[in-house]
C-alpha cells in the first residue's frame, strides 16, 4: 500500500503556514456546518508533501477520515483514460488521428443533429469522422443525457442513457447504444463534456485485446504501486471506503447510492470507474509533474505528457468561447482542454487565482486534483458529496495560490 505523510516543512517548501492555516479553517468549517462529512487534501512541491490534512469523519460508518480512505473519484478517471490511450499511441497500435469507426466500426457513417426534437430530429451525414484526438478533447459531438439543453440529450434520455449506461449492459454493447446517436455537431468544431471517455475505455478494449481494467492495471497501477485503485475494492478494502453523500435543498447532506463498486462491474467506465486513495492518487499526479515517470518506472515520455497537458482546442481556443452553450459559463473563462484535462490558458480571466499552464481535472463527488509546472506544485482534494450548489474548487484554488511564497 503506497503511504502519504508530509515530507517538507511548508517554509521550506515555499508556501505559508498561515496560509494554509487558512485553508484548513475554510474547509473545516464546512465539516463543522454539515456540508462535507470530512476530506483530505494535500499539497507537495518538487514531489515532496508540504501540506496534508485530513479533517472529520465518515458521518454514517462513524470513522475518521485517513490517508488511506478510499474514495470513488468518478470523472479523476478520465485522465488516467488518457494515459492508456497514450501509450497505445506511444506503442504504434493507435494515431490520434485515426478514425473511430477503424476500432469501433459502429461510428462509421456518423449524423449530425440538424433540427427537430423528439421523433421529428432531422439529421445529416457529418462532414467527416470521428477521430480518436476528437475523443480526447471532448469534441466529438457525444452529450450527455443529464443536460437537458438539447434535443439530442433528450434522445440520449429516451435510449436509456441519463446515467450513461442502460441498464444491465456492459461497455460494448453501451457503446454501440451511443454509436447510434446523431452527433450535436461537427467533430472537431465545439466542446462539449460527454461520454467520450467510455468510447476511450472500449477503444482501449479493443486494441489492446484486453478488458478495460486489466489493461489499466498492468499498464498504469501496478507499474505505479497504485495497489488501492481499481474498478472495484477487495473485501478487505471494504472498511476503507468512504460513504457517498448527496446535498440536500438545505445545504447539508444525506447519504444517497453510489457506484456500485464492491463487486467487478458489468458496465467498465474509462469515463468515471475509479476508486482511489490519496497516497495512490498523489503518485499518479507524480508521475505526470514528472514528464511521465516515477521511481525509474516510465510510462509515458515527457512529450506526450507536454501534449496531453496543453491545450488542444482549434486555434487554442478557451472553453467558454468553444463549448456547447452549457459550456460557456464564467468558470470556463481562461480555460483550454488538453487530453482529458483542462489547461490554465490566461490566469486573468480564471474564475480563480492560478498559474498559466496549470492542469487537471475534478469529480462529481468533489474530487479535484491539479498540475502547477510553473510553480512545480501537486495538489488533490477528496471528499464524498454530490453537490447542488456546494462549490469548493474555486476557495480551494484561491486558498492554495495565496500559500505560494516563491
Amino acid at each position: 500500500m503506497a503511504q502519504l505523510r508530509q515530507e517538507a516543512d511548508p517554509d521550506e517548501a515555499g508556501l505559508c503556514p498561515e496560509a494554509l492555516g487558512r485553508l484548513d479553517e475554510f474547509f473545516a468549517r464546512h465539516v463543522e456546518e454539515g456540508r462535507l462529512p470530512g476530506y483530505l487534501v494535500s499539497v507537495a512541491r518538487g514531489g515532496r508533501v508540504a501540506h496534508l490534512t485530513v479533517h472529520g469523519r465518515d458521518v454514517a460508518a462513524g470513522l475518521p477520515v485517513g490517508t488511506d480512505t478510499l474514495w470513488r473519484i468518478y470523472s479523476m478517471t478520465k485522465p488516467v483514460t488518457a494515459v492508456a490511450v497514450l501509450q497505445l499511441v506511444e506503442d504504434g497500435r493507435l494515431s490520434l488521428d485515426d478514425p473511430v469507426d477503424r476500432y469501433l466500426p459502429a461510428f462509421a457513417e456518423p449524423r449530425v443533429y440538424e433540427g427537430g426534437s423528439g421523433a421529428g430530429v432531422r439529421t445529416r451525414p457529418a462532414a467527416g469522422p470521428v477521430l480518436v484526438r476528437h475523443l480526447l478533447t471532448h469534441t466529438a459531438g457525444l452529450t450527455f443525457g443529464f443536460y437537458h439543453e438539447h434535443p439530442v440529450d433528450a434522445l440520449y434520455r429516451e435510449a436509456g442513457l441519463e446515467y450513461s449506461v442502460p441498464p444491465g449492459k456492459d461497455l460494448a454493447q453501451t457503446v454501440e447504444v451511443y454509436a447510434r446517436m446523431p452527433l450535436q455537431f461537427e467533430p472537431g468544431t465545439s466542446w462539449n463534456y460527454s461520454v467520450a471517455s467510455n468510447v476511450l475505455g472500449r477503444l482501449i478494449e479493443v486494441v489492446s485485446g484486453r478488458p478495460l481494467d486489466a489493461y489499466v492495471a498492468e499498464r498504469i497501477l501496478r507499474p505505479l504501486g497504485m495497489t488501492d485503485t481499481g474498478f472495484h475494492i477487495a473485501p478487505e478494502q471494504v472498511d476503507r471506503l468512504a460513504e457517498l453523500y448527496g446535498e440536500t435543498e438545505e445545504g447539508g447532506i444525506t447519504p444517497v447510492p453510489g457506484l456500485p463498486v464492491l463487486d467487478r462491474p458489468r458496465f467498465l467506465s474509462g469515463s468515471g470507474g475509479l476508486v482511489s486513495s490519496a497516497p495512490d492518487f498523489h503518485r499518479f499526479m507524480e508521475m505526470l509533474r514528472r514528464g511521465g515517470e516515477l521511481d525509474g518506472v516510465r510510462l509515458l515520455s515527457p512529450g506526450t505528457v507536454a501534449r496531453m497537458s496543453r491545450n488542444q482546442l482549434p486555434g487554442e481556443a478557451e472553453l467558454s468561447s468553444f463549448g456547447a452553450p452549457a459550456h460557456q459559463g464564467r468558470a470556463n473563462r481562461g480555460l483550454g482542454f488538453g487530453f482529458n484535462v483542462s489547461v490554465v490558458t490566461d490566469p486573468t480571466r480564471t474564475l480563480a487565482p492560478t498559474s498559466r499552464g496549470t492542469y487537471g481535472w475534478t469529480g462529481v463527488a468533489t474530487t479535484a486534483f491539479w498540475v502547477d509546472p510553473a510553480h512545480d506544485l501537486t495538489v488533490q482534494f477528496m471528499t464524498q458529496v454530490r453537490p447542488r450548489g456546494l462549490k469548493v474548487f474555486p476557495d480551494l484554488r484561491r486558498l492554495v495560490h495565496e500559500a505560494l511564497t516563491d
